[in-house]
């Protein structure tokens, strides 16, 4: 069974492998026992904190194989970006000059550098070995995020957001770095990235161009990049279009790569989620399985399962509230979808 739950001290070894194996561009996952130790506690103080605004919380989820007793994937919600450091994205913004003589009209798309999404909420570091990808394990890893939105609303920003890995070549090139951000910052897209991922985020306040950059001057391939998701993001992309995020013109400042967003409260699963008290434990054979939870936040847990809801009360199965370490009269979270999650345990 895969279950969801939230990243603990002793994951740090685990952590740094699963990390290890990123190809890039997952700033937010860096393989660096440094970097990802302070993550982790941060998570563990953030699900103790007694509060009632997001702030500079960060929610740090794996996904463990309870069969093999491995960690295969990582997601995470961090509550509200540049509140200590900036967050800085491009928004793309469209310029029409009109000449009367002779009679002319020039379109022209600018970049201007943002930090609008300021005090949003972020999903972040969604990470699934490829060994375990396809069926629906990657969309359970990304939704559980929104039964923890959808029990605790008060710690998370009204407008919610997601940065997608941008368009890279096949040397693993990002023409967008090349063209724009190269000759301000004198290194490879993937040694900014990782400097960027480790938490220095002030040299792009130091050294990022200030002024509109105009893409009528970029070479094609630049241009082309831009908004435009890396092709290993197109199934992160495509779940997170099902849940209502849609692209607005910002793109990510190294590799143009789209920035998504919705409204909170209009996530089709935070919508979809329904609490009810656990009536008991019955055998479901032949029952829709559902994203399932334990909202508890000091075991908050997720999984797929089989749930029979009548009323305000539900029946899962005994494999199900073992992994979720329910019991009758607990608090619990379901997800209905208006399409059951299928998938073998």
């Amino acid at each position: 069974m895969f279950v969801v739950r939230p990243a603990a001290m002793e994951d740090l070894d685990d952590l740094f492998e699963l990390a290890s194996a990123v190809s890039g561009g997952l700033t937010t996952l860096p393989a660096s026992r440094e970097a990802l130790e302070p993550r982790i506690e941060n998570s563990i103080r953030s699900f103790a904190a007694d509060i009632s605004a997001p702030g500079e919380e960060y929610y740090f989820l794996v996904l463990e194989d309870t069969e093999t007793d491995s960690l295969i994937g990582t997601s995470a919600v961090i509550a509200a970006v540049g509140q200590s450091q900036p967050f800085y994205n491009y928004r793309l913004l469209r310029m029409t000059q009109v000449s009367s003589e002779p009679e002319m009209k020039v379109d022209a798309d600018l970049l201007i550098l943002s930090t609008d999404y300021a005090g949003a909420s972020e999903m972040a570091t969604l990470y699934l070995h490829p060994d375990y990808r396809g069926a629906a394990t990657g969309a359970m890893l990304s939704k559980c995020r929104y039964l923890l939105m959808a029990a605790y609303p008060e710690r998370f920003s009204e407008t919610v957001m997601a940065e997608l890995r941008g368009w890279v070549d096949e040397d693993g090139v990002s023409p967008f770095w090349e063209a724009v951000a190269r000759p301000f910052f004198h290194m490879d897209f993937a040694e900014a990235d990782r400097i960027n991922g480790l938490g220095n985020q002030q040299f792009i306040a130091d050294l990022m161009p200030k002024y509109p950059i105009y893409t009528n001057l970029l070479p094609q391939a630049a241009r082309d990049a831009i908004g435009v998701p890396h092709r290993n993001s197109a199934a992160a992309l495509k779940i997170l279009e099902g849940e209502g995020f849609r692209y607005r013109g910002a793109v990510d400042i190294f590799d143009a790569g789209p920035c998504v967003e919705v409204q909170r409260d209009q996530i089709r699963t935070v919508q979809a989620t329904r609490r009810v008290k656990l009536g008991g434990i019955a055998e479901l054979e032949g029952i829709a399985e559902y994203m399932v939870a334990n909202p508890a936040l000091d075991s908050f847990r997720a999984t797929v399962g089989p749930v029979e809801a009548v009323g305000e009360e539900a029946w899962i199965c005994a494999a199900t509230a073992e992994a979720l370490k329910l019991s009758e009269g607990d608090d619990l979270l379901f997800a209905v979808t208006g399409r059951a999650e299928r998938r073998k345990t």
